[in-house]
């Protein structure tokens, strides 16, 4: 089974990713605005109101990932149109009886998270795909800029296509982040050939 090693170590307080998404502001503003129209009680105004003015906050809050999140530009298009279809149906119906109309955000608000998650994590395993370091762009949620993920993909189909990607991954430590010592010698070309995965994980988490 293919497996993936991640090479992105920076951690940050990150607020959401929806938020990143060219339409957000104009959208979410839009339903801020009307919320006080959906709702026969008075109640769920202030309920629905705040849910959405810390959307984005508690987005992060709920998405629990042990890895970066950043989201490729097509991703993050799929999930926000899938977000904002789902607002915009809610939005053309009249008024909704007591609770219904925060206990549906809160629903759109699961699933978004659920999307952003998938949508994070499906990038990564793709890298299984690949054999060595593979690169794709994406956009940081922590600041909405563009960025890049740059993973370590095992998917080798020779043992010479193996020993090419494991030189390139200390080729790449080597430049960016300055830790290859005499320590390294479990990845040193003599030793290659017969390197296992686990073994080359293992040496990599050593160091």
């Amino acid at each position: 089974m293919a497996l993936l090693l991640c090479l992105g170590l920076t951690v940050a307080l990150v607020r959401g990713c929806l938020h990143c998404h060219s339409n957000f502001s104009e959208n979410f503003s839009f339903y801020r605005h009307h919320v006080n129209l959906k709702s026969w009680w008075v109640g769920d105004i202030p309920v629905s109101s705040s849910l959405l003015t810390d959307w984005s906050q508690d987005t992060m809050k709920e998405l629990h990932l042990a890895i970066p999140a950043e989201i490729t530009r097509e991703k993050l298009d799929q999930v926000a149109n899938a977000v904002y279809k789902r607002m915009d149906q809610l939005y053309q119906g009249k008024m909704y009886f007591p609770g219904y109309f925060p206990n549906e955000l809160r629903a759109i608000f699961r699933e978004q998270v659920h999307l952003i998650q998938n949508a994070i994590i499906e990038s990564r395993i793709d890298c299984q795909r690949h054999c060595g370091i593979f690169q794709y762009e994406t956009i940081s949620c922590t600041n909405c800029t563009d960025s890049h993920v740059v993973c370590f993909g095992y998917n080798c189909e020779s043992s010479v296509q193996w020993e090419t990607a494991v030189q390139g991954l200390l080729q790449y430590i080597n430049k960016w982040h300055n830790l290859v010592s005499p320590s390294f010698t479990c990845l040193e070309p003599p030793h290659l050939a017969n390197l296992t995965l686990e073994n080359a994980s293992e040496c990599l988490m050593q160091h």
